[in-house]
């Protein structure tokens, strides 16, 4: 999953939270890192992140279908894990939220990004 499929599924995952999106600080490369360092240190926070991307397939799947029950419950358990990876990784999200992907920053959070993935068997 690239870095805009997982930004917007984890967007749609935290509605409640978006409205502090527009507050969140701007990501640094360096945010990512400390971010993937505590997730890739903890087994079990590897195993949440690999599931949120699960979801994340799913409710794209549902969204293609309309299926906005679907979305709105997949959305739920999402945002449940997200917040289990703690306050860095919902931060980091949440200034995703507001970053270009295709911009020098974007491309290299993403880069940093990919590492987490990669654990995922992605």
């Amino acid at each position: 999953m690239n870095l805009k499929s997982f930004v917007a599924i984890l967007a749609i995952a935290a509605l409640p939270i978006c409205a502090q999106a527009q507050n969140a600080p701007k990501p640094t490369k360096a945010a990512a890192q400390r971010v993937v360092q505590i997730i890739s240190g903890d087994k079990a926070k590897t195993q949440t992140y690999c599931d949120i991307g699960k979801l994340g397939e799913q409710i794209e799947q549902a969204d293609e279908k309309k299926d906005t029950k679907k979305v709105d419950e997949l959305s739920q358990k999402a945002d449940a894990l997200s917040q289990q990876l703690g306050p860095e990784f919902v931060a980091l999200m949440e200034g995703l939220q507001q970053l270009d992907e295709s911009s020098k920053d974007g491309q290299e959070i993403g880069a940093v990004l990919e590492g987490l993935d990669k654990m995922c068997g992605k």
